[in-house]
């Protein structure tokens, strides 16, 4: 199409975006010529006919027509199709291009030592490891990075408590089990015990200051909490490791250089004895500036100074191309004033900082999803009622299997119907939590796309076949088949728009549209009663492409696919 826009108008016009999309009256549909029209000064039909005298796709498209105003209508030949579907047999890939690789550092989930996770750690999480599964596929060097809550005042309160109950109590042991009834029992003396909290603030000032044994027992309460983390993140079956973690206290002896450096540069000013840095077009009520808050009054630090702390170690250690922080949608205007101020202080360079924003999960009423108490849901119960009501459905559609094989599908369903629900969704917008529609065999599920899984494996095991072994050669006759061999080509292209936009919902529409293509497919071709062999072979092979395909695209987005349902 670029040649074609080179001969018809000028070597000016031929790297012009040919704006090709699918269509709905042939394959694919281009829109140069409307967007070009106003350029050469000429009608979108006459750029469109233009366009198309110097098109040569013959070997390519059967039918090239111009309709409306000036669309560029293109159908593809079938045995073109029928060859890129026979290319992907042997491409592990499934057409998915290598991209030149960049260094990407991914923070996300980010929960806090000492606490339980809650149902708001779920989105964090769940997009943040879709999106470095999806990255590393594409070739880029991702480098996970969990900014744990592991640094500041509560942990005076913490480690006074620990000393208290006894570091091999039962207590202590809710750490791994239960780390909010630790924090809170710690909250309740603080708040109610005087010299408990005084013990505390002093505690503080012993962490700060590198006293041996305060940092002991924090490094104790972080080991604790690791179990706790690690639990959750095996029951998510994301790929999260300690390896991973780069808690707050990883940039502790970053901040006071940071702030000298802000003040050095005249970016940051002190305002009623806080240090701060005010950015010009940041304003709040009555077009008051609104302060980045880089070290408060009393000489603390907050979360600016570590995010800034972050971003410049991220930058100058990491050698970061992209930094994207998986964090939820209201920290924006936070976040961007940290990009604005590192911008400003020449730490970027050509890295860029992405927020990918996640919106709230909310209950039935249209409120944050809570407990009737009010309290967040925490995140591990919520995924063991997942998992109880996913077996009490294996339990009622498979009575015949063994009781290990229900719990284990159980398990793969529950757990990839929560985290497919979160993932099908736009990340920042928000969504209403229901398990009986997340777990629902029909519709844009994660069960319906592991159930379409499943029957294809069975229909392998009835032909007493290897997947592997179905090779073609690739026919394209019918238009069914037609049908499923496009939306497979359409696999790698999801993939890297994936990578490029930073949005897994559409990866999950993709691998649904698949699903349903193939559901139309089987319903119209008989595979393994085909009239012909080399039918039969053709349909086996485009059987097993949808299978590698719906695996890989679940295994980016961090779902299993059972082998039976």
């Amino acid at each position: 199409m670029q040649s074609a826009l080179g001969a018809a108008f000028g070597s000016e016009y031929a790297d012009a975006d040919p704006v090709i999309r699918p269509s709905q009256f042939a394959d694919f549909q281009a829109n140069v010529a409307l967007a070009l029209a106003k350029q050469l000064r000429r009608s979108p039909r006459d750029a469109a006919a233009a366009i198309v005298e110097h098109l040569d796709v013959s070997d390519v498209c059967r039918e090239v027509e111009i309709s409306g105003p000036g669309f560029i209508n293109l159908t593809l030949r079938d045995e073109w199709i029928a060859d890129r579907v026979q290319d992907l047999l042997s491409d592990e890939r499934l057409g998915t291009p290598v991209q030149e690789r960049q260094n990407i550092p991914i923070d996300y989930s980010a929960p806090n030592v000492a606490k339980e996770m809650h149902v708001g750690h779920l989105r964090t999480t769940v997009v943040g490891d879709a999106l470095a599964r999806t990255l590393e596929f594409l070739g880029h060097h991702v480098i996970r990075q969990n900014h744990i809550g592991d640094w500041g005042t509560p942990f005076g309160m913490l480690i006074e408590h620990l000393l208290e109950v006894g570091e091999d109590s039962a207590d202590a042991a809710l750490l791994k089990s239960d780390p909010n009834a630790f924090y809170q029992a710690a909250r309740a003396k603080f708040d109610g015990d005087e010299d408990f909290a005084t013990r505390a603030r002093r505690r503080v000032v012993a962490l700060q200051s590198g006293d041996a044994e305060t940092l002991r027992l924090w490094h104790d309460l972080i080991e604790l909490s690791k179990i706790y983390f690690n639990r959750i993140y095996d029951r998510l079956d994301v790929t999260l490791t300690d390896d991973d973690l780069a808690g707050e206290s990883t940039y502790n002896d970053m901040l006071g250089p940071i702030c000298d450096e802000l003040s050095e540069k005249g970016l940051a000013v002190v305002s009623d004895g806080a240090l701060c840095v005010f950015l010009d077009g940041f304003t709040g009520r009555e077009g008051k500036p609104v302060p980045l808050i880089i070290r408060k009054s009393d000489g603390g630090y907050g979360y600016a100074t570590t995010d800034l702390a972050t971003i410049k170690y991220r930058v100058e250690q990491l050698k970061a191309d992209r930094i994207v922080y998986v964090i939820g949608a209201p920290q924006s205007l936070h976040l961007r004033m940290v990009y604005e101020t590192a911008r400003q202080a020449g730490w970027l360079g050509d890295a860029e900082p992405i927020h990918v924003q996640i919106g709230n999960v909310l209950g039935s009423d249209g409120k944050i999803l809570r407990t009737r108490s009010g309290a967040p849901i925490r995140l591990m119960a919520l995924l063991d009622e997942a998992v109880e009501r996913a077996s009490a459905v294996v339990a009622e559609t498979r009575p015949e299997l063994d009781e290990q094989t229900r719990a284990a599908i159980a398990r793969d369903v529950g757990i990839g119907a929560v985290k497919y629900a979160d993932l099908s969704i736009a990340h920042d917008t928000e969504y209403v939590f229901d398990f009986d529609r997340m777990l629902a065999l029909n519709g844009n599920t994660g069960p319906y796309l592991q159930y379409a899984v499943a029957r294809i494996r069975s229909i392998f095991r009835r032909g007493g076949l290897d997947p592997a072994q179905a090779t073609g050669p690739v026919l394209v006759t019918e238009p069914a088949e037609r049908a499923l061999a496009l939306r497979l080509l359409g696999f790698g292209p999801t993939v890297v728009q994936v990578g490029d936009t930073l949005e897994p919902h559409r990866l999950c529409a993709y691998l649904f549209d698949l699903a349903q293509a193939f559901t139309a497919f089987y319903e119209a071709c008989p595979v393994l009663k085909a009239e012909r062999d080399d039918v039969r072979a053709s349909r086996l092979a485009l059987t097993a492409a949808t299978l590698s395909t719906l695996v890989k695209g679940l295994d980016l987005l961090g779902v299993r696919a059972p082998e039976q349902m």
